[in-house]
This record gives structure tokens, sequence and C-alpha cells, in this order.
């Protein structure tokens, strides 16, 4: 898992690193959110991350600052970091990650790592970054008019979207559904990836980019080859999203 985070923040960077310092002043679709403060964003998380991993009276802390402003802190993050020389973030992120990425290898079987919900392996912290680096990245190929290819990557992703159906219900203030669902879908080589009994009537199939596109928030339902089939399925399709906090306007 933590090799595919590697490669999905190396092609990121690939997209940014050759990008003249005034590009990344360039808006991206997260609205006040330039190039830099999605980078900066990034570089934020891995920051704290990797403080979790290596540091959890450190990560109490920064556990504190986010309880004084819940709504505020991450982007206050952003806000800062984005003020950086493109080429310091870049190098920062870069450094960051690598530590990061070492870190999460070096956890022992077993150990559980604090975050701001509950703990969590370090093969699930890498699938969160996996998920966040592979949506703000596409914040960033939107605003420069790049379209990305589809990777196997994406099975991971879709896994959190799968796995958080009951918490998107949650946040939204429902009742999660009490049967469980079936999601069938089409990833980028053609096979099918599926969750959930074969027989179950409630179901959801279609792309596994697309429904990646849907839990991220990145894409609105209407544009994507995602389908619904029983009442709570079609509901949930409609609040469904992968990341922590509360649901956002998507797009």
């Amino acid at each position: 898992m933590v090799a595919d985070l590697s490669a999905e923040s190396d092609e990121l960077d690939a997209l940014v690193a050759p990008l003249a310092a005034d590009r990344w002043a360039e808006p991206t679709p997260a609205p006040g959110w330039t190039i830099a403060h999605q980078i900066g964003h990034l570089l934020w998380t891995d920051r704290v991350a990797l403080t979790a991993v290596t540091d959890e009276t450190g990560f109490a802390e920064v556990l504190k600052a986010a309880q004084a402003d819940p709504t505020g802190f991450v982007d206050a993050g952003a806000e800062e970091l984005a003020t950086r020389a493109p080429a310091e973030l870049l190098a920062e992120w870069r450094a960051t990650r690598g530590r990061l990425h070492g870190a999460l290898l070096a956890v022992p079987d077993g150990r559980k790592l604090p975050w701001f919900g509950p703990p969590m392996s370090a093969a699930s912290m890498a699938t969160a970054r996996l998920m966040e680096t592979w949506a703000h990245g596409l914040d960033v190929a939107d605003a420069l008019g790049v379209k990305r290819r589809a990777t196997d990557r994406l099975r991971s992703i879709a896994h959190i979207g799968v796995r958080t159906r009951d918490y998107a219900f949650v946040i939204n203030n429902l009742v999660p559904p009490s049967e469980p669902f079936r999601v069938e879908l089409r990833g980028p080589a053609g096979d099918t990836w599926s969750w959930g009994p074969p027989d179950a009537a409630q179901r959801v199939t279609g792309s596994a980019q697309d429904f990646c596109f849907l839990v991220t928030q990145r894409r609105p339902l209407s544009s994507l080859d995602v389908v619904a089939q029983g009442p709570d399925a079609e509901r949930w399709l409609g609040i469904a999203q992968a990341f922590a906090g509360p649901p956002g306007p998507g797009r």
C-alpha cells in the first residue's frame, strides 16, 4: 500500500514540478484554493501523519489545536504553506512524504496509529493518504486541463468509499441501512471489483474511476457511469463521501 501511495505522490509531483512559479497561484476547483494550497494541504497532512507515527505525544497537541478550531485548522495549515515559494514547498513535501512512507513501512504489525477519528493500522493510514493524494491531485489536474490516467490504485480508494457507506449516512443525520449492499465496479483493465453479497437487493454498479470521483465528491453523480438499484443505494449515491469531516457541497 505504501508503494501505491508513493507512486500516486510521484505522479502528482511530476505534474507540478515543471510549472513556472506564477502558475502555482492558479485557482483549482476547490473554492479559494490554488495549486499551492493543494500541495500545501498534502504537505500539512503528511506532516501530521508523520507525527502520528513517530510522536504520539506531539500528535496529542495537534488534536488539541483541532478541537480549538475544528472547522478551520486544516484550511489554516494550507493557507500558511501556500505562501511559501513553490520550490521550497515542493522540496518540503518531497522530504516529508518520503519520511512518512518510510515510517509507515516500519510500523510493527498490530500497532494502531492515533488519528482524528478511530486509531488505524499503518496500511489503513497509507490508504487514506492515497485517497487524499489522488483527490487533491485531481483538483490540480483539473486546474491544468490535464486528464489523468486511471490505474489499479483506484481499487483502494473505492474500498474506502464502500467501507464509509454508514459514515456517509450518519454524517448526514440519517440512519444507515441495516442490510449490506452489493457494489460491482469495472476497473481500468476491464476486470470487476466487488464488495458485499452477490444476492443483495441494494446494488451499485459502474465505472471504478467514476465511483472514486463520486465518493471524493469531485464530480456530480449526473455526469458519472455509476448506477444504483434500490432506494437505499440511490440515497447513498447522493451523499457518499470517503473523507472525514462535514459533508461538502460537491461539484
